[in-house]
Formats: C-alpha cells, structure tokens, sequence
C-alpha cells in the first residue's frame, strides 16, 4: 500500500489504546496500511524532559474524566488501570519480539496486553500476572521471557524509541502519514484528512 500510518506507541499509555482501537477503521477506510512502531515512552520521556500528564494532579484528573469521554464517543470500554503508572519495559519487549521474530503473533498481543491494561485492568507490571495473562491468551510464557530477553530484540526498542525521538516524539501516542506528525488519539481526524 502506498498511503501508510506510522503509530508509535506504547501499551501504558491510555491515549495510545483509544487510538489503537479508532487506527484499523480510518486505515481502511482510507485503503492505508498501518506501520506498528512499538517504543518505550519512558524512554521517551527522558530523552525529552517530558513527564505523564498524571504528574500534575489537576491534569492528570482531568484527562482520565477525559480518556472516559473519547471511549464512550469511540463506543469502546475502557477502565483506568489502578496501577497506573506500570513499568512497560518488558511489554514493549514483546511488542517489538514478537513484530521481530513472529509477525503474524504482534496483533494478537497487542489485543492482549491492552485490553489486560485498559479494558479488564491488571497489574502487568507483576510478571506473574503478565505471564499468566499471555498464557490464559494462548502464548507461552517461557518462550516469551526468552524473547524478550534476546539482545536483538532489547536493541531493536532501544532503535526504535531513539528513532521517534530524532523525528521529533514526545509522547504518545503519534501518528505519521509521511512527513507530518500527529500527537495524541484526539488528532486522528488529521491523520484521516492526511491519509485523503
């Protein structure tokens, strides 16, 4: 496909769910292709001096009421995940492995992790309960440690993260349609207008 979204994103972001969840419509309605750009927003986040929005009490309550009204607009669930903020280290690991080494497996995990982090919210940053969540989903929790401690695998996140940072992110999630950036799910409608 020659018309294409690059979404850089990271499954602790609650904003990066919602957008994760409206991208595959506008992608074909649009007959564009989706480029999953999996990063570490922490290390986002450090590489630019940002921090969460949850960093400022005011913003942060703000912005949960208002994650609240993007999921009842875009009509799907959604409940703030009490552990917020989790450690997504070796979630993205896995986004990126799997992206790596079993392409046809990265979509099925990511339904997995945000739906266990934004829908039925559990504590992914307890690797037990991430290893009994990709079990219960069908993935095997030993080959997964493996994958996720591969050098590859940790390099390639490490490429990727320093990627979006050289093309200017500082949050997520964000969008690129060629050249032009687009940061937060509430801009998916220039994204669409883009993509046009």
């Amino acid at each position: 496909m020659s018309k294409q979204i690059e979404f850089f994103f990271d499954v602790g972001s609650p904003t990066s769910y919602l957008a994760y969840t409206q991208l595959p419509k506008i992608a074909a309605a649009c007959g564009a292709g989706i480029v999953w750009r999996p990063m570490l927003l922490g290390g986002v986040f450090k590489a630019t001096g940002n921090t969460s929005p949850v960093t400022v009490p005011a913003k942060g309550r703000w912005m949960t009421e208002d994650i609240g009204r993007w999921a009842r607009r875009y009509g799907v669930s959604f409940a703030f995940n009490p552990h917020f903020p989790i450690n997504t280290l070796t979630m993205m690991r896995g986004a990126v492995g799997y992206q790596m080494r079993q392409p046809e497996a990265l979509l099925r995990y990511l339904e997995v992790m945000f739906r266990a982090m934004w829908e039925a919210p559990c504590n992914l940053g307890d690797p037990a309960v991430l290893a009994a969540t990709l079990q219960q989903s069908g993935f095997e929790a030993a080959a997964f440690t493996a994958l996720v401690g591969d050098p590859e695998v940790k390099a390639k996140l490490i490429a990727n993260t320093d990627e979006a940072v050289a093309r200017g992110v500082f949050g997520a999630p964000t969008c690129f349609v060629g050249k032009q950036m687009f940061f937060g799910q509430d801009r998916l409608d220039f994204v669409r207008e883009a993509l046009a």
